[in-house]
């Protein structure tokens, strides 16, 4: 491990990290949560709780500042060069980056240094670069007229960020906003506030002003909650779970009527076709799907969909390469699972392993929750015969817990996929383009992907059909989109 990294490491096990409100003018105060490591339960640092009055702070600093236009009315090119600066810095402190979000949420160090941190800065690199690449319009009309269709940035702007992937939800977020000419008011997780807190004070180093990129940090009752309901917060952009996201349709309800783009929940299903001709060239995708991120994933493909025939094959392959995922400390380089990110979540994806048990579920594999360090850990679990009457069919565990149902034709494979609330994602494996085609199209989700398990990159828009979410997407230029309104300027030259 690099020296980054084990300092980091070496600061989580005195207690001594941190994540507070950075708000301009504002003196952290000693309201703190403790923040723990999932993997032994040890207080790693602490979170200031911040409460409405620096939520109201942080607005008005925000307001002040696109007001004033100090970002706003940039060139773009000179956006693109602070942002780039700040890329920069990133780069220097990736792996400090990395072990952040490994100690905060439970992640496995590996894939942070090798997925999550690289992706983060690719996401903030990519919008930067596109910064100046989105352009409004010259509307047709006579000689006379002038019209212009223009985009200008939205305003202030709250970013409310999920605690599975901390740094990446970060950049999918803050990057489009800023580049924009918004400003953004971050408010993470309270479980994972250190990375946001230090790519904020990075931004700020590399002269992102102050008014226009702040935290407030602190549970989403006494922070999230304030800024869906402020008034002067032109937009709230949230990923996090359906429940969280219905209340700031409220929020926004009762408060200025403000935009909300909401990425949410998701069950996304895993068809298999008996034309696929070499199930083991799969496996992997369909582990990746269901397990990575210990299941914490919106987009995990918790539903396996097996035509008849191939399921027992299939499976035994599927539990036999399941034997070389290592379960540990997510701090050691070898391991494949962490534990859940909080006992609350841990006790949720437990009882749904024991509920498929009593609703006849049958357990080919895992299922059990070994105490490696602070009892938090679940085996990836795998359980066939599931009904699509049954909870496993339909509700999201956020844990890694794969439910296997067996289908017999196309027809069938499509309804069972689509008998779900949510559409954020799915992916098939099929040998007959033909089928690749149809069933693709037939698919009610955002992201479909076809002999692979994907959520596209950078590049491809990714949201969800249903109660996954509205309102906008990330990636993309799209997600730009969500943080522009349009103007029409008309002019007649008479």
């Amino acid at each position: 491990m690099s020296v980054q990294v084990q300092n980091v490491f070496a600061r989580a096990r005195q207690g001594e990290l941190r994540a507070e409100a950075i708000i301009v003018g504002y003196t952290p105060g000693n309201q703190t949560l403790e923040t723990r490591d999932p993997f032994d339960e040890s207080v790693i640092g602490q979170v200031e709780a911040c409460t409405e009055e620096q939520v109201n702070l942080a607005v008005a600093a925000a307001r002040a500042s696109f007001e004033q236009g100090e970002w706003r009315k940039l060139a773009p090119a000179d956006r693109k060069q602070r942002m780039q600066a700040w890329i920069a810095l990133l780069e220097q402190h990736r792996e400090e980056l990395a072990a952040l979000d490994c100690v905060d949420g439970g992640k496995p160090i590996t894939e942070c240094l090798n997925t999550d941190i690289p992706e983060t800065i690719n996401t903030l690199a990519w919008y930067a670069e596109a910064v100046d690449k989105v352009f409004g319009k010259v509307a047709p009309t006579g000689d006379d007229i002038l019209g212009l269709v223009v985009n200008e940035p939205i305003g202030v702007v709250a970013a409310v960020l999920p605690w599975n992937f901390p740094a990446q939800m970060f950049a999918w977020k803050v990057g489009p906003a800023l580049v924009t000419g918004n400003s953004v008011i971050v408010k993470p997780a309270e479980q994972t506030s250190l990375s946001a807190w230090r790519m904020v004070q990075l931004a700020h180093q590399a002269g992102i002003p102050e008014g226009v990129l702040q935290l407030v940090t602190g549970l989403g009752e006494q922070t999230g909650m304030p800024l869906g309901l402020h008034p002067d917060v032109d937009m709230v952009s949230f990923t996090g779970s359906t429940e969280v996201g219905r209340l700031f349709l409220q929020y926004s309800a009762q408060s200025n009527l403000k935009e909300v783009v909401l990425e949410c929940g998701g069950k996304s299903p895993q068809l298999v076709f008996d034309d696929v001709e070499d199930l083991d060239a799969i496996v992997d995708d369909v582990l990746a799907a269901a397990f990575w991120n210990m299941g914490e994933n919106c987009s995990c493909g918790s539903r396996l969909l097996v035509q008849k025939g191939i399921k027992e094959p299939l499976l035994d392959k599927l539990c036999s390469r399941l034997s070389g995922w290592k379960l540990g400390d997510p701090k050691d380089a070898d391991t494949k699972v962490g534990p859940m990110v909080e006992p609350v979540h841990f006790s949720k994806v437990k009882a749904m392993v024991e509920q498929a048990r009593e609703q006849g579920a049958r357990l080919r594999y895992g299922g059990n929750t070994p105490d490696l360090g602070a009892g938090l850990f679940v085996e990836p679990t795998i359980f066939d015969d599931v009904r699509s009457d049954m909870t496993l069919f339909r509700d999201e565990v956020f844990g890694p817990v794969l439910a296997v149902t067996e289908f017999t034709s196309e027809e069938e494979a499509v309804s069972l996929a689509n008998q779900t609330q949510y559409g954020l994602a799915a992916s098939l494996y099929t040998s007959n383009i033909g089928r690749a085609h149809r069933v693709s199209r037939a698919l009610k989700a955002g992201t479909v992907s076809i002999n692979c398990f994907s959520e596209g990159d950078i590049t491809t828009p990714f949201g969800g059909y249903g109660q996954s979410g509205f309102g906008g997407r990330d990636n993309g230029l799209e997600a730009m989109e969500q943080y522009l309104q349009k103007k029409t300027i008309w002019y007649n030259q008479k």
